[in-house]
């Protein structure tokens, strides 16, 4: 079934989606509008593209931030047979011209016959010569001068291979790469992520993910609008304001499921310890996923969540990546967080996850690292790990790097050949990714490119982040490291720390001994920045590439 056909059937389901929080809702609380009213509405959008002259294949970009407006807008262009690329929003004012280099690079790059802003966004971005018309987004909505009835729409024929989405990863914007979501591959991953989560009717989904990111556009948008699940909506600088929003709406609205990154979990922890009269109780499914689970963090997001009726079992630690559409591995609902416990240095040194039995706190975070099973591969998907340089397929407990195969799995980059080359070995995709497998489960170690190899080591940047986070002065989440040729060709690491403390020498001399308890040699450098100063991607990923790159320029907001 396609993604027309599939979003037609959900909008006579009977469920809908509940706006909720200031940004999207104002003074005015929440609001339910059923799918079958977004989806006339989405209706007279897709005919308003094609009054325009837009055609089935063309793309769209949509820059707008999470609402009603922007969810529609979506649904039109995929009912008219467009790709949609929903488009990054600047993460801090003071990174304006960065924001406007990367937007333009992909509107231009993705080939889009439209722009669509909001009129919060007009101001930051204005068009020059080479940049396709740009409209306001209200101008193809219900009830603009000129918009046609939804009856107008001329539904396109089916076509598995056309582009239902145009998802751009972050990363460098001289060379953006756009991965291609075909209508084949996003309702296979629908269909697998669905099955894989035992989604059934009666469950409520619960998001304020940024629509421009493949969790939230994705897992928490295209799921449940065609599947027809209900969904609570929200935007992502209402939960970012007060954390504690997020525990409230699945409260108020009995969310069955929801999802984030490893550090909106931290901050839910933080505002639970604060919070009175919450029912958890409806939450059987909390994914962690985006970037690496953190076994300490779940932890004390359950402790703290358990006087509320939350169940240990609810939490669903998942691995994914844009390539496959969004869901790569699941683990059985209802499991909730299982790890294992292997010696670091073995790990380092041989590629080989040894189980250890270590009782003492201190070291543990020194002597093992405790990494979170992360399930199987979806329906649809197959995995295997080999060995990074001769692709020799490796027992379990070997690290090497993850590569996927399958129905959900993406034809490519736009318009980049090179990349998609680099991207597929005998039509497996090479993740990136190093890890290994467990009684058929996937462990994750790091990225094969942030690893430092240090004295014959493989040491994973996460480690010393993590240890180094932990620190008093430090803010967790916050901690970049990255590794640098030092004396005779020998790598070296360089930590570099957001700190929130009037004693950087001590916090200094805690973070070099920390270091060197994690890797075993004293850091090259420690350097402390300004709170909010290290470089992220759109969706809040550390990036280290470019820290080091501010690192050797020597353009880090030191304190």
């Amino acid at each position: 079934m396609s993604t027309i056909d599939r979003l037609e059937q959900a909008a006579d389901s009977g469920t809908g989606v509940r706006f909720v929080g200031r940004s999207v809702m104002g003074a005015h609380g929440s609001e339910k509008i059923s799918w079958r009213q977004i989806h006339d509405e989405a209706r007279a959008v897709g005919a308003a593209l094609q009054a325009r002259g837009l055609l089935p294949g063309d793309h769209v970009a949509v820059l707008g931030p999470t609402s009603r407006e922007l969810m529609t807008i979506v649904r039109g262009c995929w009912m008219a047979g467009i790709a949609s690329m929903v488009l990054p929003l600047p993460m801090r004012m003071g990174s304006l011209e960065a924001f406007i280099e990367g937007t333009r690079a992909r509107i231009r790059h993705g080939d889009a016959k439209l722009v669509l802003i909001d009129d919060q966004l007009a101001a930051f971005y204005e068009a020059v010569p080479g940049d396709p018309p740009i409209e306001a987004m209200r101008a193809v909505l219900p009830g603009a001068p000129g918009v046609p009835s939804g009856d107008a729409l001329e539904v396109p024929s089916n076509d598995p291979e056309r582009l239902v989405i145009l998802q751009y990863t972050s990363g460098s914007t001289s060379e953006p790469k756009g991965v291609m979501i075909p209508d084949r591959v996003l309702s296979a991953n629908i269909d697998a992520c669905s099955e894989a989560a035992e989604l059934a009717d009666g469950d409520v989904m619960v998001s304020w993910l940024p629509l421009y990111h493949d969790m939230g556009l994705v897992g928490f948008l295209a799921l449940p609008m065609t599947k027809g699940v209900d969904l609570v909506q929200a935007a992502p600088q209402d939960f970012l304001a007060h954390p504690g929003n997020w525990m409230q709406w699945i409260s108020d609205w009995g969310g069955t499921a929801t999802a984030g990154p490893n550090f909106s979990w931290v901050l839910a922890t933080r505002a639970l310890r604060r919070a009175t009269d919450l029912d958890l109780s409806t939450l059987t499914l909390a994914l962690s996923g985006a970037e690496p689970v953190d076994p300490k963090a779940v932890e004390a997001f359950v402790e703290a969540a358990e006087p509320f009726g939350f169940r240990a079992g609810s939490v669903f630690p998942a691995f994914g990546m844009a390539e496959v559409a969004i869901g790569g591995t699941f683990p059985v609902r209802g499991v909730g967080l299982r790890c294992d416990t292997v010696d670091r240095e073995v790990l380092e040194r041989d590629r080989v996850a040894k189980p250890v039995e270590v009782t003492d706190p201190d070291d543990l975070a020194v002597r093992a690292r405790r990494l979170p099973l992360l399930g199987t591969a979806v329906p649809g998907l197959e995995m295997k790990v080999v060995h990074p340089d001769t692709y020799e397929e490796l027992p379990e407990r070997h690290v090497g790097e993850l590569l996927l195969r399958g129905t959900s799995v993406t034809p490519g980059y736009y318009k980049r050949p090179d990349a998609t080359a680099a991207l597929f070995r005998d039509d497996w995709l090479c993740t990136g990714d190093l890890a290994y497998l467990l009684d058929g489960q996937l462990v994750l170690c790091g990225r094969i490119k942030d690893v430092i190899i240090v004295g014959g080591r493989n040491v994973f940047p996460e480690d010393i982040e993590r240890a180094v986070g932990g620190l008093d002065g430090v803010r967790a989440g916050n901690v970049i490291a990255f590794g640098m040729e030092g004396y005779k060709g020998k790598e070296s690491v360089v930590v570099v720390a957001e700190v929130r403390h009037d004693d950087f020498d001590a916090v200094r001399e805690a973070i070099h001994h920390r270091t060197l308890e994690v890797c075993g040699i004293p850091p090259r450098d420690v350097m402390l920045v300004n709170p909010g100063t290290l470089p992220k991607t759109s969706s809040g990923k550390l990036q280290r590439a470019k820290c080091r790159e501010e690192y050797l320029t020597e353009t880090l907001v030191l304190v």
